[in-house]
């Protein structure tokens, strides 16, 4: 399996709900790295997984509606806790909505088997969500 990873980052401000989370109860900004690793089994005609500027731009515009906002405020995360691990998934899930839509072209539609991404939380602390992109 050919691997093609690409970063960027976002800053948020959140809250999360429950004793476990201790002082990230109130309110509190952070800061995530976030790679986007797209999974195919061969290369293209041109030999690479995808292309490395059409993804960047995917993963940016992506981020873009979530970077400097209060998650809380988002009809979307509405009533959940935005964990890294719950972030992880939307953003993953947005991607391959983006994806199976053609944004990296029809070959990419057709032939990439999968995505991961991956938040870092600090230098101790990342999570990820995986999905298929194909389906069986």
């Amino acid at each position: 399996m050919f691997r093609l990873t690409v970063r960027d980052h976002i800053m948020i401000a959140h809250s999360l709900s429950g004793e476990v989370f201790g002082p990230a109860q109130r309110l509190h900004g952070a800061t995530f790295l976030v790679d986007l690793e797209l999974q195919r089994p061969d290369l293209d005609a041109d030999g690479i997984v995808a292309d490395i500027g059409m993804v960047s731009d995917l993963l940016k515009s992506v981020l873009a509606p979530l970077n400097y906002t209060n998650l809380d405020d988002l009809e979307d995360f509405r009533g959940r806790n935005t964990t890294t691990e719950v972030l992880a998934q939307a953003i993953a899930e947005r991607i391959r909505g983006r994806i199976l839509d053609g944004a990296l072209g029809d070959e990419a539609k057709r032939t990439l088997a999968g995505l991961k991404v991956t938040l870092q939380e600090s230098h101790i602390a990342r999570a990820s969500y995986e999905t298929r992109l194909q389906a069986g």
